[in-house]
This record gives structure tokens, C-alpha cells and sequence, in this order.
């Protein structure tokens, strides 16, 4: 007889392992499922907030690559500009085959089960349980998780809609960074976009993407021309193309047994593309959901769409603003906003949970707009 799961979560990345821990934690059966063998490799440039840190009850110090506490801009490789980051807590520089399995190892300790190299082929959903289907064989579950990342077709059997997909591309350099490399976020490259290079503790790694308009062409041809104007190592880099799905608006994250999380439901920032900690963020909600339907609430999975909306929804509004701002005019934007140390400050204080969106972005539009008209 087919095991029947309290949960099955699909998709072992950030969102899928910190849904599973947190429904492990509470004593759920839960069956992680992933098309990959883990760890595996993923694309990501991999800057986290420390404040995930406050969602668990383990120290994460052996996923972390490196802390950083310097953040450097530049527009067209000039025009520089080097912050401090006034925190307790440098930033997280991780590798994502290190933290992912990691976090699903954490979650393996609280019993959740993880069945690897398993591709998902459909979804089912029944009165009483769900049926995902795989290569292997089928699994059962009362309730589902559906965690993939950006390329995905879970939504689309559970007739959900996803965001806009949009192209980006990776460039890892193996080499061995200095003890001060800083973050670096490089604007005047990328039309409608930026580039962003995070130190780790073995290279580094850089990535770019598009904000607003059409998908970019030829990222990849530009990060490689970043890194040799740059002068990284040209011996094995590894450049992939992928993509990224921000979030462009509200929408239903839940049907009949089934919820959307991570980047599956575009928990990516549209001003920034930062995706580990939304992502973590929405596993967590996914899970309280989860084990309040579990526990007989009939209104707990509408509820999670409605969380999001509250709690991410409504400040990422905020933030594709101001990103319409900045990516239409990012000269006037970099001089007027970004070059400010200010600027930096007020952003780490919205990665980690001190300010919103919402909070600031209002009376930064007026000052872009200030600085286009005085230009």
C-alpha cells in the first residue's frame, strides 16, 4: 500500500528545504522530492540576509562561504563608491549545492524524507489526497508543497498562474578572493538591469539580469566582457544561462490541497533579485499553512495567498515602483540615489526586516524624479 504523506514538498531548494524542516519540526510526515541528486550545482550568485537566521533553531555557520561587510558600485566600470555596512552581522556569501543540502540535511533530522533524483511528472489532486506522479513511481500526500524554482510546470497542473519569466545568466570564477573583496553591484552594462559580483570563499560569482522591459540578450557575452575588463581569471570559468521569476503582482498561490512557494510562486525581488530569503520566507509560511489544515482549519491555505499579500505582496508593489524608476533612468538614479552611502544602508535595513519597501520608496520616486527634471 502507497504510504500516504502528510506532505509532499517538490523541489529540495530554499523554499522546499525550510518548508520541510519547519513541518518536520512539527511532527508532520513529509516526503521532499528533487529531479536532481543533491547537492547539486545551481546558478545563483548566493548573497543571503542573516535575519533567515531567526526562522530556525540551528546555527547555519557551516553553509556559509563567507561574510561580507563592504559593498562597492560603480557606473561603467567607473564612478565608485565603497560603503561600510553598519550590522552586527556581515552579509552571507553561500554556494547553493553547500546550503540547500544543508538545509535539507537539517531537515532530514527532524524525520523528513528526501527522494533524489526523482523527476515530478504531474499532479492529481483528489478529495482527500494528492497524487504526484514521477518517473519512478507515484506518491501520495494529503496536502502538496510545490517548490521547483523558475522552471517549473507545477503551477500549470494546478492551473495556477506564475510570473513572467525572465532570462538571466551566472558566471562562476574559481580563484581566491581577497580577505576585503567587497560586493560589487555594477550599473551602466545592463540596460534595464545590473550586474552584481559576490565574493566566496573559493571565487566568485556573477550574475545579471533584466528588471523591466524586454528579456536582455547576450548576457552571457556581457558578463564574460565584465570579468575581462575586470581582469578575473579566464581558466575555468563556468557561465549558465537561466532564468529568474520576479514577482510582478498579486495572485492566488493556492488550490484544492496544493500551495506555490519560492521562486515557483515569484518570491524573487523585483528591484534587487534577491531570491534565498523570500524564498525561505515563503517555505516557512507554506509550512505554517500546512499544519494548520492539517489540524482541521478549512480556510489555512486561502490564508497563505493572503499572508503574502500582506506581508510580501503588497511592499514588493513598492519595490517593482521603484524599480521603474531606476532601471528607465539609471545615470540619474545612480548619482542621485545609489552612490549615496545612505542608499546602501537603508537597503541592508530592508534585507533584514528593519524597514519596508513602502517605508522609503515613495519619497525615493521623488527624489529620482527631482533629479531627471533638474538634470
Amino acid at each position: 500500500m502507497t504510504e500516504l504523506y502528510d506532505c509532499i514538498v517538490i523541489g529540495a531548494g530554499p523554499a522546499g528545504g525550510s518548508a520541510a524542516y519547519h513541518l518536520a519540526k512539527q511532527g508532520r510526515s513529509v516526503l521532499v522530492l528533487d529531479k536532481q541528486p543533491q547537492p547539486r550545482y545551481r546558478p545563483c550568485a548566493g548573497g543571503v540576509s542573516p535575519v533567515v537566521a531567526q526562522w530556525f533553531d540551528f546555527d547555519f555557520a557551516p553553509a556559509i562561504s563567507r561574510k561580507v561587510k563592504t559593498v562597492r558600485y560603480t557606473w561603467k566600470y567607473d564612478d565608485p563608491v565603497v560603503v561600510e555596512l553598519e550590522t552586527q552581522e556581515p552579509m552571507w556569501m553561500v554556494r547553493r549545492d553547500r546550503f540547500d543540502d544543508f538545509l535539507i540535511t537539517q531537515a532530514q533530522s527532524q524525520g523528513a524524507e528526501l527522494r533524489d533524483g526523482t523527476t515530478v511528472t504531474g499532479i492529481r489532486v483528489e478529495s482527500d489526497r494528492v497524487w504526484v506522479e514521477t518517473d519512478t513511481e507515484p506518491a501520495a500526500g494529503r496536502y502538496v508543497i510545490a517548490a521547483s524554482g523558475a522552471n517549473n510546470t507545477c503551477a500549470e497542473w494546478l492551473k495556477l498562474k506564475t510570473p513572467k519569466v525572465r532570462s538571466a545568466a551566472t558566471l562562476e570564477v574559481p580563484m581566491e578572493p581577497s580577505a576585503d573583496a567587497p560586493i560589487d553591484f555594477a550599473f551602466g552594462q545592463v540596460k534595464n538591469g545590473f550586474i552584481w559580483q559576490f565574493p566566496k570563499a573559493d571565487g566568485v560569482s556573477v550574475s545579471t539580469s533584466t528588471f523591466i522591459g524586454g528579456n536582455g540578450k547576450n548576457l552571457s557575452k556581457t558578463l564574460s566582457d565584465y570579468a575581462d575588463r575586470l581582469g578575473l581569471p579566464a581558466e575555468n570559468r563556468q557561465i549558465t544561462e537561466g532564468s529568474v521569476l520576479l514577482w510582478d503582482g498579486d495572485r492566488t498561490l493556492h488550490s484544492d490541497r496544493a500551495l506555490l512557494a519560492g521562486e515557483a510562486a515569484g518570491f524573487v525581488d523585483p528591484l534587487t533579485a534577491e531570491g534565498i530569503r523570500p524564498s525561505m520566507f515563503s517555505g516557512m509560511k507554506a509550512a505554517e499553512a500546512i499544519d494548520r489544515a492539517l489540524s482541521g482549519d478549512t480556510d489555512a491555505l486561502a490564508g497563505y495567498t493572503q499572508t503574502v499579500r500582506d506581508s510580501w505582496g503588497a511592499d514588493m508593489t513598492w519595490a517593482s515602483r521603484l524599480a521603474g524608476a531606476l532601471y528607465r533612468f539609471p545615470g540619474i538614479a545612480y548619482k542621485a540615489a545609489i552612490k549615496q552611502p545612505i542608499a546602501t544602508q537603508i537597503m541592508l535595513k530592508i534585507l533584514c526586516g528593519e524597514l519596508r519597501y513602502s517605508d522609503v520608496a515613495d519619497r525615493a520616486i521623488r527624489k529620482l524624479s527631482g533629479g531627471l527634471m533638474g538634470s
